[in-house]
């Protein structure tokens, strides 16, 4: 039977102690880690949060030993004792409380615990499904405990950041109107208004831009989102992002404030960055890294060598290019190892990528050029081809032909391949851009209108506000996606502030009037009281914890995550629910 906690209190976690405490008399709660029974000894490991710290029972208290050989892996105890020195040859160097122990006069037993369905102490591989069945327990292991204390480590840092630039941390509603930004929204129906629902928030983008016409000047929230879209491997249905917006601002505005913040954050896992970072524009980073969020860390750019082949004797790209395609390809270094079999293997996972063909040509480390298309070029346009590519000796040039934007698309996703594969992709390195100068819209040529490529509160850029009537697709946003080692971290724009610019952009949307005054009305009113010019960013919180942390998915650094099917195993939810609850939110008729 379970023991009461009366008045006994923690002293210490079980990472304070040291060789200065010892001869102190202290208190620890927490769990059973690890019980050693040496028959004579019971040695036993007290967990909490903090850390570990070894406790000792011993044989001249019979009634003492007796009630600790009680204890078993996950029972929660108290012990009071006094602390002593380990001797030499016992001393764990791995623990930071290492060089001593606790000898126990005292034990309570606060609870016990059944056998856990998979072990806590060690980090030993269990199924996915089981840890999120049992969250909570998956939770007590080290490195989900570590997880958690990074998690709050760095929202405490941006937090604080935040308040000492003058930002005021505002929340802003969950229950809100539907006004669908890209994915699905989660409903949710109203009892006393039959028939209607609020909708849970994908963003507060128009909350925090209200914001901004209510006088706040600068914002800031860690906000839960909610988006019901399509399963991914790593999409979670709610996430947190640090939401950002500033009256007056420019994107060198938000770059200024965003890059110190990121230094600062970053330094919480001891990396150190510098700033200003790197700035790219969309179309440079699509042709040159096939991406719009590219990965710097390997190097290996994409290079165009379209103009090598317009008079080729190769005709296959003398054609492509003739037919406004091109020529494009990258350098793999330290390939002069490669055998033919695993170049070969590269021009396969190329075509299974969708590559029509690719071609190679190296130079090997004794100078020879060979091509898988050596008779077709002739070596004097195979070395010309080197050349161009500043291939040296042990380096392989990759390249593929067709239409541009495929051709680099195929290559950066070759490019990515490659990298993982010979491990040129160091976790250790944090290699920041902004990607700047996105398209303001994209063509969907099934539904023969544009979308958004952001979303539709994103600026024009000022000097191509004028082909918003004749060339739409032409016009640049003033939008812009921070990413760290080929995974956007966060993402915003400059806002329209015009209510005329803003129903002129629902046009393009096909958002006619009606429409825009039925789901946006309320906003474009507010538009026109005197809105300052504004902008702001949504940081993901989960993904930049995910890459600290060093983790392969974000529910590592996630408390309660769902299932890739979004589907929350401990809970069981989603669920069905009892019909008279149906009833009363009108979702079903009354009997």
């Amino acid at each position: 039977m379970a023991e009461q906690l009366g008045e006994l209190t923690r002293t210490h976690t079980g990472n304070d102690l040291r060789l200065g405490d010892v001869g102190a008399d202290v208190v620890l709660l927490g769990w059973v880690h690890r019980v050693r029974d040496l028959g004579g000894v019971l040695f036993v490991d007290v967990r909490d949060r903090a850390g570990l710290t070894q406790v000792v029972f011993d044989k001249d208290d019979e009634a003492l030993m007796t009630k600790a050989k009680r204890l078993r892996s996950e029972f929660v105890i108290g012990v009071e004792g006094q602390v002593r020195r380990r001797s030499a040859d016992t001393v764990n160097e791995k623990l930071a409380t290492g060089e001593v122990e606790v000898v126990v006069r005292r034990l309570t037993l606060l609870n016990e615990a059944k056998t856990p369905p998979f072990p806590i102490a060690d980090d030993t591989a269990v199924s996915e499904d089981v840890r999120l069945k049992y969250r909570y327990l998956d939770l007590r292991r080290p490195r989900l405990q570590a997880n958690m204390g990074l998690r709050h480590r760095v929202t405490a840092t941006i937090r604080r950041y935040f308040d000492e630039n003058g930002f005021w941390d505002i929340e802003t509603p969950i229950l809100t109107k539907s006004t669908p930004e890209g994915a699905r929204d989660y409903l949710v129906p109203s009892r006393v208004h039959a028939g209607e629902f609020f909708a849970l928030p994908q963003s507060p983008q128009l909350f925090k831009q209200l914001l901004m016409m209510s006088g706040v000047d600068r914002y800031v929230q860690i906000c839960r989102c909610f988006r019901d879209e399509d399963l991914r491997a790593d999409r979670q249905p709610e996430f947190t992002q640090v939401d950002v917006e500033m009256s007056f601002a420019r994107p060198e505005t938000i770059f200024d404030m965003i890059e110190p913040l990121m230094v600062e954050v970053c330094a919480v896992v001891g990396k150190s960055v510098s700033a200003p970072f790197q700035r790219m524009a969309y179309a440079d980073a699509m042709a040159t890294y096939g991406s719009d969020k590219p990965d710097l860390r390997c190097g290996m750019p994409i290079q165009d060598f379209g103009g090598l082949f317009r008079e080729s004797g190769f005709r296959v790209f003398r054609e492509i290019v003739a037919g406004g395609g091109t020529v494009r390809g990258f350098v793999v270094k330290h390939a002069g190892g490669y055998s033919r079999s695993e170049v070969d293997g590269i021009v396969d996972r190329a075509k299974q990528m969708g590559a029509a063909g690719l071609v190679w040509a190296r130079r090997a480390d004794d100078g020879t050029v060979t091509s898988s298309v050596m008779k077709a070029l002739g070596e004097a346009e195979v070395v010309g081809l080197l050349d161009a590519a500043s291939a040296g000796p042990g380096e392989l040039v990759l390249v593929a032909a067709g239409e541009p934007d495929a051709t680099s698309t195929l290559l950066g996703k070759l490019r990515l391949a490659l990298a993982r594969q010979k491990g040129l992709l160091d976790p250790d390195a944090y290699a920041f851009v902004w990607v700047v100068d996105f398209p303001l819209l994209e063509w969907d040529p099934e539904a023969r209108r544009y979308n958004s490529m952001h979303h539709p509160f994103t600026s024009p850029h000022e000097d191509d506000v004028a082909l918003l009537e004749t060339e739409p697709g032409r016009v640049r946003a003033k939008a812009y996606d921070l990413v760290l080692n080929g995974s956007e971290i966060g993402g915003g724009s400059i806002r329209i502030h015009d209510a005329a610019v803003q129903r002129q952009v629902f046009s393009l949307l096909n958002i006619g009037p009606d429409e825009a005054k039925l789901r946006f009305g309320f906003f474009l009113e507010a538009l026109e009281y005197g809105t300052p010019p504004h902008g702001g960013i949504a940081l993901g919180l989960d993904r930049i914890i995910q890459t600290l942390a060093g983790e392969q998915s974000i529910r590592e650094v996630i408390a309660f995550p769902k299932t890739a099917a979004a589907v929350d195993l401990m809970c069981s939810a989603p669920s069905p629910v009892d019909a008279k609850q149906l009833r009363e939110l009108h979702l079903v008729p009354k009997v």
